[in-house]
């Protein structure tokens, strides 16, 4: 066994560790995390050792992307799943997230560069305090538009989301000095790179020596640790909140307003406090996803892309369950990634029967989206896993 085998398994092996955390239920917790460490550390090896380098980096960076979209929703779920809010606008919660943390983590270029790239402003600061202020800018823009609208009916709220989403992407495209205009946003950090590279300053000496195999083209392996591990975090403290007294007033809520407000519940604000909440999280997610593709510009954000794949997902999986939500993200980030292998192998007979078909091949992708959003409609409403019946503790009660 390599040391280089050894780092990527470790890395490799936090998702696989959370994953299986999550599927076991025996207590004690210590118990239960040092078996889930075990097997996910022993499944890693054995995909580092087995599986050739090109698949595994690809199976990689599936992993990571599906994580990402799994966080985005999760925010998603908290809004319709729990409070039935209708939005239609997640792309701008996506990139308000992403450009936040873009331009809190870059340094603002000067001189000769700054001819090349200009940005409002750029502090230089850690990842940490761009992924905070990414989902304190998206929270404070889903306060702004739950303000006039969370009191009317839901299609208004549709309405104003899918308008702040357009209005929001063309901002950024046409306001050069806000992050770029139309030209990518380049040089985002990545963080904990350093592990990938020379080695990090503020890590014991034992650890750096134990990651210094892995090289620059390594990092999606990092990542995919820092990106689950925050996907994780989000996770267990949505399901705290859910089976709270909150989360009970939420589905109360979506089920029966008049009933929630006959019972002295501020109906109005516990739509803001789940419309906030799932747009906090959605800017993580944009966030998370900026320091992965490490340039950005307004078109990462396009409503396919940012809004519809991410209700796919959702109603895919299940909405008002935590793990369907991720589920979903995993399952149809797999069909999105595997139709492009569909449409290389149709090119020829596309081919065939016209020379411009080829060129329209991508297009089989929306269509087979398109497919499966309706067949979850029509044959399995309520997703793969169904919402949980969550029953109240006595301490809950008193």
């Amino acid at each position: 066994m390599t040391p280089v085998v050894l780092a990527k398994s470790v890395l490799l092996g936090v998702p696989l560790w959370l994953f299986v955390s999550s599927l076991l239920t025996f207590k004690p917790a210590w118990l239960k995390h040092l078996v889930s460490i075990a097997a996910g550390v022993a499944v890693a090896l054995a995909m580092v050792t087995l599986i050739p380098t090109g698949i595994l980096s690809y199976m990689t960076t599936f992993i990571l992307m599906a994580s990402i979209y799994g966080v985005l929703s999760l925010g998603l779920n908290v809004q319709w799943g729990y409070t039935g809010l209708f939005n239609i606008g997640i792309a701008a919660f996506f990139a308000i997230g992403a450009f936040t943390s873009a331009l809190v983590t870059t340094v603002k270029p000067t001189g000769f560069n700054a001819s090349f790239t200009q940005q409002a402003f750029g502090l230089g600061l850690p990842f940490w305090v761009g992924l905070l202020a990414a989902g304190l800018m998206a929270g404070v823009l889903a306060w702004l538009i739950g303000k006039p609208t969370l009191r009317l009916r839901d299609d208004y709220l549709a309405i104003a989301t899918i308008g702040i989403a357009e209005l929001v992407r063309l901002v950024f495209q046409n306001e050069r000095w806000l992050a770029n205009g139309p030209q990518p946003l380049r040089g985002i950090p990545q963080p904990a790179s350093c592990l990938a590279g020379n080695g990090c300053s503020w890590l014991p000496g034992f650890v750096n020596d134990f990651f210094a195999p892995l090289t620059p083209r390594d990092y999606p392996f990092v990542y995919v640790a820092i990106v689950a591990l925050v996907l994780y975090v989000v996770y267990r403290v949505l399901e705290r909140a859910i089976r709270s007294p909150w989360g009970r007033v939420l589905r109360a809520v979506r089920e029966e307003e008049a009933s929630a407000a006959m019972n002295g519940k501020d109906v109005a604000a516990f739509r803001m406090q789940s419309f906030v909440v799932g747009a906090v999280i959605m800017g993580i997610g944009g966030a998370l996803y900026a320091h992965y593709v490490v340039a950005i510009d307004y078109g990462h954000f396009d409503p396919l892309y940012g809004t519809f794949l991410i209700w796919v997902m959702l109603m895919l999986g299940g909405s008002g369950n935590n793990r369907g939500a991720i589920l979903g993200a995993f399952v149809v980030w797999g069909i999105w990634s595997g139709t492009s292998f569909v449409v290389d192998l149709l090119r020829p007979t596309l081919a065939a029967i016209s020379p411009d078909l080829p060129s329209r091949g991508p297009y089989i992708r929306f269509f087979l989206i398109s497919l499966l959003m309706l067949f979850i409609v029509l044959y399995r409403p309520m997703g793969i896993l169904r919402e949980e019946k969550v029953v109240s503790l006595d301490r809950d009660l008193a």
